[in-house]
């Protein structure tokens, strides 16, 4: 039977004995091993930078017809540096101390008795995102690194990228010797197989949602397996009264600026009372075209500073 015939639980109940063989494998697999399993698996995205910018293309040919966002089109797109980029954050994950085995705490009872705290892999990991597809990359990385195995479920934003994307981690891992289903991707966008997911006690030990409220909000209310979630992603920058005045306004500009459609850019700007230029850091975005919304305080800094809400402290921008 094809997989996209079957029902959601039957899917998933799939995916999940495979991850769970898998996940067994990798939680002996030597940490060299692993290491160059992300290796082969960031020159495989490199060696797939067309395909994958193909896919790309057709993602972003739906996503505005289908009237996304210039910020979630800035999200979906890649191209070639970007890519690389994503390549290169697979080869750093390598490089991280390998968790696996890490001994956290340690006592001896007075009987002579010695108990340890012992690090070991979660087994199978649901991560369940949104729109960015260089999550597919990162996760499966992140999970491979860990020890265990993961079952991804991007947005249907980008499902072609998704795919062109864990073909090629895949191709890595494979190449690398370890089990190809230790990352595996949901083959479709359906959300009863985000259901599925929630309900697969046994399969799946825990899920990770990354995206918005409403994904979070759904995963925490319907989950029956263990959940690690997030709120919202509201970004602070807190600049210290004895930070570099230069720095300050390189980090204040890069926070905000460097991709303002992302999750990890700024909203908050956190400026001590003591910090003696704080009126050059308010001025740097404004020059940027970034607009600034703020207290009494730092609208008699800078008259085109605009005046903040209640509301604009919990919103995410």
């Amino acid at each position: 039977m094809n997989d996209l015939t079957q029902t959601p639980e039957m899917l998933i109940g799939a995916m999940g004995a495979k991850a769970r063989k898998a996940a067994a494998i990798m939680a002996g697999v030597p940490s060299e091993k692993k290491a160059q399993a992300l290796v082969a698996a960031a020159k495989a995205l490199r060696d797939a930078t067309s395909k994958i910018i193909l896919a790309n293309r057709a993602d972003m040919e739906r996503g505005a017809a289908n009237g996304l966002t210039a910020a979630l089109l800035d999200r979906l797109r890649l191209d070639e540096g970007r890519i690389a980029g994503i390549a290169d954050a697979v080869e750093q994950v390598a490089t991280l101390a390998d968790p696996v085995g890490q001994v956290i705490d340690e006592t001896e009872r007075p009987n002579g008795l010695k108990l340890q705290r012992v690090r070991v892999p979660l087994g199978v990991i649901g991560i369940i995102y949104e729109s960015r597809p260089n999550v597919t990359a990162d996760a499966a990385a992140l999970g491979l690194r860990s020890g265990n195995a993961v079952i991804l479920r991007g947005g249907s934003e980008a499902v072609e990228s998704n795919r062109a994307i864990h073909a090629a981690m895949v191709k890595g891992i494979e190449a690398a010797g370890l089990p190809a289903d230790a990352v595996q991707l949901v083959p479709s966008t359906d959300r009863a197989l985000v259901g599925a997911m929630l309900r697969a006690v046994g399969l799946i030990d825990i899920i990770v949602p990354r995206g918005g409220k409403g994904l979070v909000a759904r995963v925490q209310d319907e989950a029956r397996v263990p959940v690690l979630a997030h709120l919202d992603g509201i970004c602070h920058t807190y600049v210290h009264d004895k930070a570099d005045p230069a720095m300050a306004r390189a980090v204040v500009l890069n926070a905000k600026m460097r991709r303002t459609g992302i999750c990890g850019s700024m909203e908050t700007l956190l400026i001590d009372k003591a910090y003696p230029e704080p009126e050059a850091l308010i001025a740097t975005l404004i020059d940027a075209k970034c607009e600034v919304r703020g207290d009494a305080a730092i609208r008699a800094m800078d008259p085109r500073v605009e005046a903040a809400q209640d509301s604009d402290w919990d919103t995410e921008y």
